[in-house]
């Protein structure tokens, strides 16, 4: 049976896949372990009260689990792993802390309005700190298999590379070989292609947080 799983609709597009990266690495997960599930989409701009009677927070992924909603992205990937342990997605231990804070650099550094306030140098530290593990460790976080790591970052990467394209006509500088190479390998995987939201949607979806 099918498991079900609620997810963002697209910004202005009700029907389509939205831009949200903790729904996509709940997809992601799904697909690589190869777990039938059914998509639906909730418009978080106007949510339903379905919903909201099935999950107060509003927040999005929810995943149903033996008749119980279940809200929050680290907690149904880690429940995925217990219930799905084959094949295993669990990182080593090291590598479970690798490139933490590239999300937030990047969001501090997208909404940025001052190009002299550091946010730019931040996100280049943490994105040359994934370019060292990979040197050592790649091509993914733990080698040769892609882990939970590496599915937590693609829809993490995907957001900045279209947004700071977009945005700021900003690019990961092409020495970064491994970090650029790590970028390609992720998003060629079927999974991510099966998963991925279109670029415009991304874009919608950042553009109200970049001109706050």
């Amino acid at each position: 049976m099918a498991v079900e799983l609620i997810v963002k609709a697209a910004t202005g597009a009700p029907d389509v896949l939205g831009d949200c990266p903790f729904c996509q690495r709940v997809q992601l997960t799904l697909e690589e372990k190869k777990i039938p599930y059914k998509v639906r989409l909730v418009n978080l701009s106007d949510k339903p009260q379905w919903f909201l009677e099935l999950n107060p927070e509003g927040k999005v992924p929810v995943i149903k689990f033996e008749d119980k909603w279940i809200p929050d992205s680290d907690v149904i990937v880690g429940i995925i792993e217990e219930k799905y342990p084959d094949p295993s997605l669990t990182p080593p231990p090291e590598a479970a802390s690798v490139a933490p804070k590239i999300f937030p650099s990047f969001v501090k550094f997208l909404k940025s309005k001052d190009p002299s306030d550091g946010t730019e140098q931040a996100l280049l530290d943490e994105l040359k700190a994934l370019d060292e593990h990979l040197k050592e460790h790649g091509p993914y976080i733990n080698g040769e298999n892609v882990c939970a790591v590496d599915l937590s970052l693609a829809p993490k990467l995907y957001h900045l590379e279209v947004t700071l394209d977009h945005f700021k006509s900003w690019k990961i500088p092409e020495s970064l070989t491994h970090v650029n190479n790590y970028i390609k390998l992720l998003f060629s995987r079927e999974s991510f292609k099966k998963t991925v939201p279109a670029k415009e949607y991304v874009i919608a979806g950042w553009e109200p947080k970049v001109n706050a």
